[in-house]
């Protein structure tokens, strides 16, 4: 029963490490939910699947410009080009570009 946005959730804990609460927090799905995703055994729709392909798209590019173990802690530090806010909760706001804006200037200093 697995599908594309199934795997998109094994594929943010094998590349970023995230765990399964992580995810339903920036999903707003309950985690036993996330965790049959993370098996394949369900498939995440609507606002969960969009949440979810915005958080890939974040991994991605942070496993880019740092190692896996600190792509957690990243995510859950509060920062302050985010007015204090932490990076998975502005994904679980639908503000993914915003968090995308902060990785691009990560990947900019990376490449200096």
């Amino acid at each position: 029963m697995s599908t594309g946005f199934a795997t998109e959730a094994e594929h943010v804990v094998d590349l970023g490490g995230l765990s399964a609460s992580d995810i339903a927090r920036a999903t707003s799905a309950d985690p036993t939910t996330v965790r049959a995703w993370i098996r394949g055994n369900r498939s995440p729709s609507g606002r969960n699947a969009e949440r979810l392909v915005e958080l890939s798209s974040v991994v991605e590019r942070l496993s880019t410009v740092m190692a896996k173990d600190y792509i957690r802690v990243w995510l859950l530090k509060p920062s302050a080009v985010l007015e204090e806010d932490k990076p998975l909760d502005v994904v679980a706001e639908g503000r993914y570009r915003d968090v995308l804006r902060l990785v691009a200037a990560l990947e900019s200093t990376a490449m200096s």
